[in-house]
């Protein structure tokens, strides 16, 4: 049986209630947020997919690659029981992720899935 689409979005919550995701979102200049939301909004619908919008980073995390104005972003997710879990974002200034960026992101999927 198919999933239903779009497959909802959850903004990752830390104990404390905040949501990073939504926070660094909020702090990027409208235009780049449209252009997020509208790679994110592909996800929801085409789930599963890949290059060029969507790469594996290992270990159940995909980043969705967006590429704005003058810089790049990345929105490292994971999908549980047919939900994209929005678990960390940033500005890309490597080539590489960072490996600190996906630690942080593969420590906030292991605490969502235990607390879940």
């Amino acid at each position: 049986m198919a999933a239903k689409r779009p497959l909802p979005v959850i903004f990752y919550r830390t104990a404390s209630g905040n949501e990073p995701v939504r926070e660094w979102l909020k702090r990027l200049p409208s235009d780049e947020r449209k252009l997020i939301g509208e790679d994110l909004q592909v996800l929801q619908y085409r789930w599963p997919l890949g290059m060029p919008l969507v790469d594996s980073l290992g270990d159940g995390l995909w980043e969705v690659r967006s590429r704005l104005p003058t810089r790049i972003a990345r929105t490292l997710f994971f999908v549980h029981h047919e939900e994209i879990i929005l678990l960390h974002g940033f500005i890309k200034k490597m080539q590489k992720t960072p490996t600190e960026e996906r630690a942080l992101a593969l420590k906030r999927k292991h605490g969502y899935i235990q607390n879940s």
